[in-house]
């Protein structure tokens, strides 16, 4: 075909197939031969094997199967047939323990024969610990005390005197008077307030009440009608998103430290704001009026103004666009190691972020230049793989899906890659999967950005994107980075669709210089993480 993907033109997936047998010349001058210790019954083991005297023959190494991405500039993804093939033989061992429950406290009074220690000696063991084990501390403990008395230590907290709960933190002025918490280890402080078990007041107190974490205004706010889904909008105004984004926070008095604890409504209320924020913008720049009362749009409101905005820019001529596309992202979890280094860009309360892309940028010279936006990369590919093929890329793609079987070619076990679906939109473990579990979700007719989503197909994306990230947590997934692509508004391009990719960190899975070039190392058969997915579902249930 001329094109490094895995869509084969006629709806087939595409798998390549590697049998290695290679010979390899002995280039060593010396041998190091050496003992390494001895078994139980006094055996010696040595390095002999180690030093081989001869060239090398291998007959038959692991069979790898290399699968192109779909989308080129995803790179491509290999994976080892014997890791997924053990996999493949007990599926329900494709998932990550729960961690064991932590607390230093708890075993010191343990390994001193069950003897209650006073507060005193408690803060008097926290601290002769060194940092970097007071940070793993604030990490992993199931202590509520424990941890209690670690934010004692990171902050200067203030209490209300009648029951002593936590009432707000202490702030100071720094060297240019301006008005900070008054944190004794910033590290620490982070670290403490991410983990889940903290108690909530304390959460409320020292991170999550308005205006603790500094000045970014409250621009918008979903309120249920029974309350219990509660949602705030903070600008960033000096954003690294040039032109500043918006954060969608679960709010205080509606804590939500894991996706297994949302709700539908949580989630169709976070993805409201982002509808109506990026339809509110829209709307604005082309002279569409808004009411001028200050509140949520309700649903039917909020699809009125999606229409208007339609039939403003089929008007002819087009309806010039400043800024033409969304880009929209969700960073779950938080992960510190004792070394120092963030483990994950994110904090633990429950948030996702948008911001509007401007079509161009202006360069020193005064010249325009595209700005970028990431969708922007499917769409050049999908008009080559028109040009290439005649077919249209995401109609094929989705029948490879519907044709798929599995990558190791037998026809024993699973073969499905769908996890959910409904008329709108399909679920899916993807053939070539960047990062182990990746997820994605895609619509199931034309629909390339939320500006052409409906309220049913709205409403069928915030379903199945609770769903994928439900699913990773309740297999052991901490981290999760969902991403996703979108056309841009004045596009013409009925091929291309919406795409949500979902990225989890895998504990032992760190990148290494094998992602750095794009080679994404899998020891899953997709069609076997799919089926534990669709058993996670209907636990969930």
């Amino acid at each position: 075909m001329g094109l490094r993907s895995c869509i084969g033109e006629n709806g087939q997936f595409i798998v390549g197939v590697h049998k290695p047998e290679f010979t390899i010349k002995n280039l060593r001058d010396h041998d190091h031969f050496a003992s390494l210790g001895q078994l139980e019954d006094g055996t010696v083991v040595d390095n002999t094997v180690n030093f081989p005297g001869d060239d090398l023959y291998e007959p038959c190494a692991d069979i790898i199967y290399e699968i192109a991405n779909p989308f080129p500039f995803r790179g491509t993804t290999y994976i080892n047939s014997a890791w997924a093939d053990t996999k493949a033989a007990q599926p329900e061992t494709i998932k990550i323990s729960a961690p064991e429950p932590c607390s230093l406290i708890q075993n010191f009074e343990r390994f001193k024969g069950n003897k209650s220690t006073g507060i005193e000696d408690k803060k008097a063991l926290l601290d002769i610990l060194p940092h970097p084990l007071l940070i793993a501390l604030a990490q992993a403990s199931s202590d509520p005390e424990e941890l209690i008395l670690l934010a004692k230590k990171a902050c200067n907290i203030l209490f209300d005197p009648r029951d002593r709960t936590p009432s707000g933190i202490r702030f100071k002025k720094n060297r240019q008077r301006a008005i900070i918490p008054d944190i004794y280890d910033y590290e620490l402080f982070e670290v403490l307030v991410n983990n889940k078990y903290l108690p909530d007041d304390y959460k409320n107190a020292l991170v999550l009440k308005p205006g603790v974490q500094g000045k970014n205004e409250i621009t918008g706010e979903y309120l249920s009608q029974n309350g219990n889904t509660h949602v705030f909008e903070y600008l960033r105004r000096n954003s690294y998103i040039p032109w500043g984004h918006f954060a969608s926070n679960m709010a205080n008095d509606a804590i939500r430290y894991s996706a297994l604890e949302l709700s539908l409504e949580d989630m169709k209320g976070i993805r409201h704001l982002y509808y109506q924020r990026a339809f509110v913008r829209l709307a604005q720049s082309i002279g569409i009026n808004i009411p001028g009362k200050r509140g949520c749009l309700a649903q039917k409101e909020l699809e009125d103004l999606r229409s208007k905005i339609l039939i403003k820019l089929e008007l002819s001529p087009c309806t010039p666009l400043e800024f033409n596309s969304t880009l929209w992202g969700w960073n779950f979890g938080f992960g510190f190691a004792q070394s120092g280094h963030r483990l994950h860009a994110s904090h633990q309360m429950i948030h996702q972020q948008n911001a509007m892309v401007p079509k161009y940028v202006q360069t020193f010279s005064g010249k325009m230049s595209s700005s970028f936006a990431c969708g922007d990369l499917i769409r050049d590919f999908i008009e080559q793989y028109k040009r290439t093929t005649g077919k249209p890329f995401f109609e094929t793609y989705l029948t490879a899906i519907k044709n798929n079987t599995r990558t190791d070619g037998k026809t024993i076990g699973e073969s499905s890659l769908i996890i959910m679906e409904d008329d709108h939109t399909i679920l899916f473990a993807p053939k070539a999967q960047v990062s182990e579990w990746e997820l994605q979700l895609m619509p199931k007719t034309a629909c390339g950005n939320i500006l052409e989503a409906g309220t049913h197909m709205r409403e069928s994306l915030d379903r199945a994107i609770l769903t994928a990230v439900k699913v990773l947590e309740s297999l052991g997934v901490q981290m999760v980075t969902t991403i996703e692509f979108s056309k841009r508004f004045d596009s013409k391009n009925c091929d291309q669709r919406l795409l949500y990719s979902f990225l989890p960190i895998l504990p032992h899975a760190p990148a290494t210089f094998s992602e750095a070039q794009l080679r994404w190392i899998s020891g899953c058969y997709p069609e076997d993480f799919a089926h534990i997915c669709r058993a996670a579902i209907n636990n969930l249930k």
